[in-house]
């Protein structure tokens, strides 16, 4: 799907902006949300937004890949967290920035008052295996240490960013996601996952309208906890059910809905 998506883009001749520019959109006080839909609405989506968006470009790319391995203790114990709708939670996880060969392990703790903090090291390649340095800053940023932790997740997808040319938006376009798991893979390239960030009373723009004629309602999509769902048949998952399922409608993938 990318190749295509790829050459809708190109066809529009949108503006492009290096990573150190857009580096500088800080959004100190904003506000995130998410949508998913079908990538049948990608072309309508790219012509509605092409004269005040500016696609994020690193070395010259306008599409970024990244692979991402999440790890858990062997009870779970972060997504189930999660999955009870507990705050003061984490995820840790190794991502693997493809076209750049960077590579970063990350602790992320969602507070009580909902702020998500990251925290990172460089890493390496090794998906599985920690080092010395990171199983201390693993222990020095959770509450958990390195040997609680097993690979619990592995997910993949192709990622392009946004910025307004106000510079107060960005958003984030995720496609070709696959989750490989406990279980099995399951492929998603149909679907589309957006992430808008915006600084708090930002006016209304070309993106945020195009979303509301389109009928895109925002709502919570956690890769990890969807993945988990998808690719591990015994783990708990009450909570994600009527999520997966519309996500299996949208789709066309019973498969999915019938959990």
């Amino acid at each position: 799907m990318s190749e295509n998506v790829f050459n809708i883009v190109q066809g529009l001749g949108m503006q492009v902006l290096p990573l150190e520019e857009a580096a500088k959109v800080r959004m100190m006080n904003r506000v995130d949300k998410k949508y998913w839909f079908h990538t049948s609405e990608l072309p309508a989506l790219f012509n509605a937004v092409k004269n005040d968006y500016m696609i994020q470009t690193i070395e010259g790319r306008q599409w970024q890949q990244y692979v991402t391995q999440y790890f858990d203790t062997a009870d779970n114990k972060m997504y189930t967290l999660h999955h009870n709708g507990k705050l003061n939670r984490y995820k840790i996880r190794r991502r693997d920035y493809i076209d750049s060969d960077d590579h970063f392990l990350e602790v992320k703790f969602k507070t009580n008052q909902g702020r998500t903090i990251k925290k990172r090291v460089k890493s390496t390649d090794k998906t599985e295996d920690f080092t010395d340095e990171e199983g201390k800053f693993i222990c020095d940023r959770s509450i958990f240490c390195d040997e609680q932790l097993l690979p619990s997740l592995k997910n993949t997808f192709t990622r392009m960013t946004l910025i307004n040319k106000d510079m107060k938006e960005r958003a984030t376009i995720d496609i070709d996601l696959i989750f490989s798991g406990v279980d099995q893979d399951v492929d998603m390239n149909a679907l589309v996952i957006l992430e808008l960030k915006s600084e708090k009373g930002a006016k209304d723009t070309s993106l945020k309208r195009y979303l509301r004629d389109a009928r895109i309602k925002s709502g919570g999509f956690s890769k990890y906890c969807v993945g988990r769902v998808l690719t591990d048949k015994n783990i708990k998952r009450n909570r994600f059910k009527q999520r997966i399922r519309e996500i299996g409608k949208l789709l066309d993938q019973p498969d999915l809905y019938n959990i």
